[in-house]
């Protein structure tokens, strides 16, 4: 079974990766951010660490306000770092873990935590500014990681009781993971600092301290405090600190600090810090029971016959499909669709496969393959198909042969008014 060998704070300030790209390790001024990180990149080495859940808020640059999520699990088999405004990092793409992102968010949802989930979202300096400095020599690290982003910029924001329950439920969850993986918890963020108004540059290193000592022996009391609590005492950008109690909430009651430092150059308190986890696992019985649990509101659906669940793993395999069909809103890609498909074809790189299935509008492949209906549905209305074509061509039948199952023989589809009207159904007789 997976198991949980510790937990790590850690500030996410572009300082950080500020520090690492321009070689600034031997510059007095700076050389405290790299020694705090030293002690983190060599304790997982030394633990052998498989997998770092990283805990994180994104700067407005891959999650913006047209869609803000308060918590959005990475489930995809790599993240790369994304570009700020000045081009991205010349970092390497880091491997995720597919398998363990959608256990633990087959188990937080089952704990009735209503998550986002993202895949090929670029990440900003709120993961990589950290990652950057644990793993520095990457290619010789063979683990991977998980991203949890965290919606701390946009009220309402989840308070801290929230972070620590999720917490709570993340550490069964990776308990119950039945693989032998030695996972880290990596809580980003803060400390105390606030980037903008009037107030702009304030830090308060002794609620820092404050903090950090509470989290290590009385994580329950500040769970206790309101978010406007965290924003007097560190500032409005430092309460983001609360991400830090998802970490907390995941190790157990019984842990040994290892390593903590703070540094205060500039804006931010820089912060590193390490909590070993020195519980006993949960028992087999536990784990049967919670992985049992956890599938308990779809088991026995995959017996249905011709019923294809839309889970996480169909979402990633036939993405670029979706993707693709997907993209028939647009419409610029639907006049391309229509009138030069195989150039269309090439240009998003679609499989032999691919091409074949919706040349052929063979909708039930489709749909084996990983299509959601309802991308299947934009489809026909720009081939000027009605909904039930689809049906009809699903169960093998004729369109004139599923009409007569229904009460009504309609014919409708999701065009939109003018072609709609323009559209002239088939006559299904």
């Amino acid at each position: 079974m997976a198991q949980i060998i510790g937990g790590i704070g850690a500030s996410h300030s572009p300082t950080i990766a500020f520090a690492k790209d321009t070689n600034k390790a031997n510059d007095p001024a700076w050389a405290p951010i790299f020694e705090g990180f030293q002690a983190v990149k060599n304790w997982v080495a030394d633990q052998q660490i498989d997998v770092l859940f990283m805990i994180f808020n994104d700067h407005i640059t891959s999650f913006f306000f047209n869609h803000y999520s308060a918590f959005v699990l990475g489930v995809d088999d790599q993240y790369i770092p994304a570009d700020e405004g000045g081009g991205a990092r010349d970092y390497p793409p880091i491997k995720g873990h597919l398998e363990l992102s959608r256990h633990i968010a087959n188990a937080l949802v089952a704990d009735e935590f209503d998550l986002s989930f993202f895949q090929k979202k670029p990440l900003d300096h709120g993961l990589f500014s950290p990652l950057s400095m644990i793993i520095t020599d990457q290619p010789s690290w063979q683990g991977s990681v998980i991203p949890l982003q965290v919606g701390v910029l946009q009220a309402p924001i989840p308070s801290a009781r929230r972070c620590y329950k999720l917490g709570k439920s993340l550490r069964k969850a990776i308990e119950s993971y039945p693989e032998n993986l030695r996972v880290a918890i990596v809580a980003t963020g803060g400390l105390s600092h606030q980037v903008h108004g009037e107030r702009c540059g304030f830090n308060n290193t002794a609620w820092d301290d404050e903090f950090l000592e509470l989290l290590e022996h009385a994580p329950e009391q500040l769970t206790q405090l309101r978010l406007a609590d965290y924003i007097e005492r560190g500032g409005m950008e430092g309460a983001e600190v609360i991400m830090w109690l998802v970490m907390r909430g995941a190790l157990s009651d019984t842990i040994k600090r290892t390593h903590c430092s703070t540094y205060l150059p500039s804006m931010t308190n820089i912060a590193t810090v390490i909590f070993e986890d020195l519980a006993e696992p949960a028992s087999p019985a536990e784990i049967a029971a919670y992985q049992a649990y956890i599938n308990h509101e779809l088991a026995g659906v995959d017996q249905l016959q011709g019923t294809y669940p839309f889970t996480l793993e169909r979402s990633h395999t036939a993405y670029r499909l979706n993707d693709f069909l997907h993209r028939l809103v647009i419409p610029e890609h639907r006049k391309r669709f229509v009138s030069e498909p195989e150039a269309l074809f090439e240009a998003f790189q679609l499989s032999p496969t691919e091409r074949s299935l919706i040349r052929e509008q063979n909708w039930l492949g489709l749909i084996r393959y990983g299509v959601i209906f309802f991308i299947l549905e934009k489809m026909a209305a720009v081939l000027g198909l009605s909904n039930p074509h689809i049906y009809a061509s699903m169960r093998g039948e004729d369109l004139s042969t599923f009409l007569k199952t229904r009460k009504l023989p309609l014919q409708y589809s999701v065009a939109g008014h003018t072609q709609a009207q323009t559209t002239q159904p088939l006559d299904p007789t």
